[in-house]
């Protein structure tokens, strides 16, 4: 369920208009109605809190790993960064779902990226750590 559908549906649940639920938040009703109708999201977490709250549900309901990353990659890298966040997510999601390939050939997409994170972090962390922190290789 994405999460426009979340929000409306608990706003139902909870027999709020769109326009109480944006002042509850803080928010106004063009917003709500922004994440109802038009698919987006909060460019802040703090927002998420604030619906979690009203709503009474925990943020990470409201807060898919998807979105998570999105909102991340937006804080750390800018619009750029949530813009190739979302094709990383939109490419891969299209590879799976309705893909040719086999649940074998799956597996191997997921280890082969598995492996290049541990790779990229690994190499981060020795381009980034000062010497004086990184553990002695002797010992």
């Amino acid at each position: 369920m994405k999460f426009g559908e979340k929000v409306r549906l608990l706003r139902n649940e909870k027999k709020l208009s769109q326009t109480e639920l944006g002042k509850l938040c803080g928010l106004s009703l063009r917003t709500i109605r922004n994440y109802e109708v038009d698919g987006r999201h909060p460019k802040q977490r703090e927002v998420y809190s604030k619906l979690a709250a009203v709503l009474e549900c925990e943020v990470n309901y409201l807060l898919s790993e998807d979105e998570e990353f999105v909102l991340q990659a937006k804080q750390t890298y800018g619009c750029k960064g949530a813009k190739d966040a979302e094709e990383i997510i939109a490419d891969v999601s299209a590879l799976f779902a309705g893909g040719q390939l086999s649940e074998q050939d799956k597996d191997a997409v997921m280890r082969a990226l598995q492996d290049v994170y541990w790779m990229a972090k690994e190499r981060n962390k020795e381009k980034y750590t000062p010497k004086k922190y990184r553990k002695n290789e002797n010992t």
